[in-house]
């Protein structure tokens, strides 16, 4: 099945920190996957026995494709905003002393942000999980789940989300081949996230294709990730 996913807003950051936020041109694969997730009501934290928030075990497996229609007309731009942090240590203490118990570190942040976000998504998994899909984007599904879904950031939210019969020509992002020449929208893309260890968080680099009616097979990702 495939859907078209259409926001206003939109912002997929990889793991960064610093002044500068940037976002990949796209979601990742492992952002896809928690969607559609989402989509189906299905929870994919384990219980929280410990400190850091687990992947349950035995999710469904899927494969997803992710690709940019032709006429998309998604731009990036840049937020200049202000970061409130209380900080650790000593770090600012004279300041401290001046603000009276407020936040005493300010420090000007920019953050990119996509403008008319325009994708399709591709998913190959069983009927079962494709029905269910169908059935969260009627709201059909009579039971709880976590949070509504959104673009990236929890602030902004998808204008539609809606299964498509037909392709549009799209250029697909695929896993970077050797030999593949240097091109606009090349970009490195997290695969699946350990967030026990997150020196085994898996990314890849991914490339757009030429314009097609259907992903090529370098498009497909399989999650999720097994053995890390």
């Amino acid at each position: 099945m495939y859907l078209r996913l259409k926001a206003p807003f939109a912002t997929f950051r990889p793991f960064q920190s610093g002044a500068y936020r940037s976002t990949t041109i796209i979601p990742s694969p492992s952002t896809v996957y928690g969607l559609l997730l989402n989509l189906a009501g299905i929870e994919q934290r384990a219980p929280l026995t410990a400190p850091v928030t687990l992947m349950r075990e035995n999710l469904p497996e899927m494969a997803v494709a992710i690709a940019i229609p032709e006429g998309a007309e998604s731009q990036t731009a840049i937020l200049s905003q202000q970061l409130h942090q209380y900080s650790v240590g000593n770090s600012d203490k004279e300041l401290a002393q001046k603000t009276h118990g407020a936040k005493s570190w300010i420090a000007p942040v920019r953050r990119e942000v996509l403008i008319n976000l325009d994708i399709v998504i591709g998913i190959q998994a069983e009927s079962w999980l494709c029905d269910r899909l169908i059935q969260g984007l009627n709201g059909e599904l009579d039971e709880p789940r976590y949070g509504l879904p959104f673009a990236g950031d929890n602030n902004f939210l998808f204008n539609t989300i809606e299964p498509i019969d037909e392709l549009p020509l799209a250029r697909w992002y695929c896993l970077l081949q050797e030999g593949t020449p240097p091109h606009r929208g090349i970009c490195r893309l997290t695969i699946w996230i350990d967030r026990e260890d997150t020196s085994k968080t898996q990314t890849a680099v991914f490339a757009p294709s030429a314009f097609s009616l259907s992903p090529p097979e370098s498009a497909w990702v399989r999650l999720p990730v097994k053995g890390i």
